[in-house]
């Protein structure tokens, strides 16, 4: 699934394969942990988290791979050496196989996110 027309994160939860459902509910229940002040919305058919009516963190089941999106240049810049061996690409890291995703680092980057507003790219 790489875009979905589901109306809220549940529904589109309810949609992705099932071997992939339980990691990504995983990763909203840490967002919606983290990112106080934010709102889960549906963006680009994936869920989103905006703070002030824009998107900074996303996720999405894509055809090969779980990607979680970092729409913070500062923030990645502040995690270069912890992202460094990661499958990522300019705003989004990649995760092949669920039981790979590193959720202390997510962790991590969602605190450094929620700390304060910043340029999004």
């Amino acid at each position: 699934m790489v875009h979905s027309d589901a109306d809220d994160v549940a529904g589109y939860l309810a949609e992705v394969p099932e071997e992939r459902r339980d990691a990504l509910a995983r990763l909203r229940r840490l967002c919606r942990e983290e990112l106080e002040g934010f709102d889960e919305v549906m963006a680009y058919g994936m869920p989103a988290y905006a703070r002030n009516g824009a998107a900074e963190i996303a996720f999405a089941s894509q055809k090969q791979y779980i990607s979680f999106y970092l729409m913070r240049g500062d923030v990645r810049e502040a995690f270069e050496d912890r992202l460094a061996g990661q499958d990522m690409g300019k705003g989004c890291l990649r995760f092949r196989r669920p039981e790979n995703i590193d959720f202390d680092l997510l962790r991590d980057l969602l605190r450094a996110t929620a700390a304060q507003p910043g340029k999004i790219c």
